[in-house]
């Protein structure tokens, strides 16, 4: 028998290619555009539902994205059972260069991409929010 380990090459070649193009395994591919008087955030979330997706604001300028779906199927044949479960799970933390307005926030689904619309601020609200997601 011999001690490699196929998977484990698998998954440290999927390391390899995230570093080399700056996107670590089971992160959320992101943009951040200043736009002048609030920031957009555009995440990557294919094959999600809005009601999987939850984006936090902590103390005015940490924004967190995170999604979680599970599937299940059950095929019959016969007198045997099948049964598949699938479980997917991705998160985010975006670090915002200025303080944000956390009641003016908004945030939108479409296409599988996550928008997020933050208006800055001049002073930093030490509280934190829950954006949803339309």
């Amino acid at each position: 028998m011999s001690d490699r380990d196929p998977l484990g090459e698998i998954e440290r070649a999927f390391d390899v290619l995230g570093d080399q193009f700056g996107v670590a395994a089971g992160t959320v591919p992101t943009d951040v555009v200043d736009e002048g008087d609030s920031f957009v955030v555009h995440a990557d979330l294919p094959g999600y539902d809005s009601d999987d997706i939850d984006v936090q604001l902590a103390e005015g300028r940490t924004l967190t994205i995170s999604a979680e779906q599970s599937e299940e199927s059950e095929v019959e044949s016969g007198t045997y059972v099948q049964r598949e479960r699938r479980r997917q799970s991705t998160s985010r933390t975006v670090r915002l260069p200025e303080a944000v307005e956390e009641s003016e926030t908004a945030a939108s689904y479409e296409g599988g991409v996550l928008t997020v619309t933050l208006p800055k601020v001049t002073a930093e609200d030490d509280g934190g929010t829950n954006i949803p997601v339309n």
